[in-house]
C-alpha cells in the first residue's frame, strides 16, 4: 500500500465507489441537477487516477430506471422522471473517467438509493445488487465514496456498506447534496459520523 495525497491510503483491500456521476443528477441539464454536481467531476477523476494508480478498485454505480415506476413522480412516486434507460440523462457524465465495473440500479423499477440494495417503492422488498459481491471478490475491506447525491444515494450506499461490515470513509470534496430541505447534505453527513463512517 501507499500513502497519497490528504493522507489517503490505497491499494489492494481498498475500493473506491463512485455513486451515479450521470448526466441527470451532474449537469446542469438534466432532470434532477444536483446544484454544483458537475464540480466534483474532476476531483473524483483525481481519486479514480490514484486509487487505480495504487492497485485499488473503482466500481461505479448507475441509476437506471424503466420508462414507468413507482418510483416517479408521473407514476405516483416522489421524484420527476431521471435516469431512464438508454437516455442521455442515465449516461454516465461525459468527463467522468471510468476504470472498473459499473452497476447499474433501479432497473426493475424498484428504488435504486443504495448501490448495494433495492427497495420495491409499493411493497418495501428488498433485494441486492451485484455490488456486495464484488467487493468481496476482490477482497475489500474499506470502502471510499464520492458521487451523487449526499442526501440520497451517497447516503445510503453508505450506510449500507457500513452495514455489511466495510469500514466506510466519505469524501466530502467529492459529493454534493440535493438539499431539497437546506442542510439535509450536513444532516446526512451527520448520520453517516453517528455510524462509524469517516468524513474527510
Amino acid at each position: 500500500m501507499s500513502i497519497v495525497a490528504a493522507g489517503r491510503t490505497w491499494g489492494e483491500g481498498i475500493a473506491l465507489l463512485v455513486v451515479d456521476v450521470q448526466n441527470d443528477f451532474a449537469d446542469p441539464a438534466g432532470s434532477l441537477s444536483v446544484a454544483g454536481g458537475a464540480e466534483i467531476v474532476p476531483v473524483v477523476n483525481d481519486l479514480v487516477t490514484v486509487a487505480r494508480g495504487d492497485g485499488s478498485l473503482v466500481v461505479y454505480t448507475q441509476d437506471w430506471h424503466p420508462p414507468v415506476t413507482p418510483h416517479f413522480a408521473s407514476s405516483g412516486g416522489t421524484w420527476p422522471d431521471h435516469c431512464v434507460q438508454g437516455t442521455w440523462g442515465a449516461e454516465l457524465h461525459p468527463d467522468l473517467l471510468v476504470e472498473g465495473p459499473v452497476v447499474r440500479k433501479g432497473a426493475q423499477g424498484e428504488d435504486g438509493y443504495s448501490g448495494f440494495r433495492g427497495r420495491d417503492p409499493l411493497t418495501g422488498e428488498e433485494g441486492p445488487t451485484p455490488l456486495e459481491g464484488i467487493l468481496r471478490e476482490a477482497g475489500v475491506r474499506r470502502v471510499v465514496i464520492a458521487g451523487l447525491a449526499t442526501d440520497y444515494c451517497v447516503l445510503e450506499t453508505a450506510r449500507h456498506a457500513a452495514g455489511l461490515g466495510f469500514e466506510v470513509e466519505v469524501v466530502e470534496d467529492a459529493v454534493r447534496a440535493v438539499d431539497l430541505r437546506p442542510g439535509d447534505g450536513e444532516a446526512a453527513l451527520d448520520d453517516l459520523r453517528a455510524r462509524g463512517v469517516e468524513v474527510r
